[in-house]
């Protein structure tokens, strides 16, 4: 399940995000919190794995008719396929008609997950 950030999910958040090599800076991390704080057009989640756990997390940004998939990090124990297929199924339900696209980072995971859905 899909979270909506909430600063009292600070700490959580930060903690998923400190496993990207440019958010293990401090100061970058909070510069990033900030802007999913304060910007309307960039949403981030927090993923509730099935024990009710916090898992991961997904950062997006708006855009025309899609939505940029910015930051996807699981807990260790979760980084499979199939989780990153849940969440981004999860987020595909969550934007509706809008295209889910991916930064650098992101893209490689969002196109198996789309040949994921193509084989179903």
């Amino acid at each position: 399940m899909l979270v909506k950030y909430k600063r009292d999910y600070q700490k959580i958040a930060m903690g998923f995000l400190s496993f990207e090599p440019d958010l293990k800076v401090l100061s970058n991390l909070q510069a990033e919190l900030k802007l999913f704080a304060e910007d309307a057009g960039h949403q981030l989640y927090l993923y509730k794995d099935a024990d009710d756990d916090f898992s991961g997390v997904v950062g997006i940004e708006d855009g025309d008719g899609y939505v940029l998939v910015r930051h996807l990090q699981l807990a260790p124990a979760l980084r499979n396929q199939e989780t990153i297929n849940t969440v981004l199924d999860e987020l595909a339900a969550l934007v509706g008609a809008r295209r889910i696209m991916g930064s650098l980072e992101t893209t490689p995971l969002i196109m198996r997950w789309e040949e994921h859905r193509r084989e179903q």
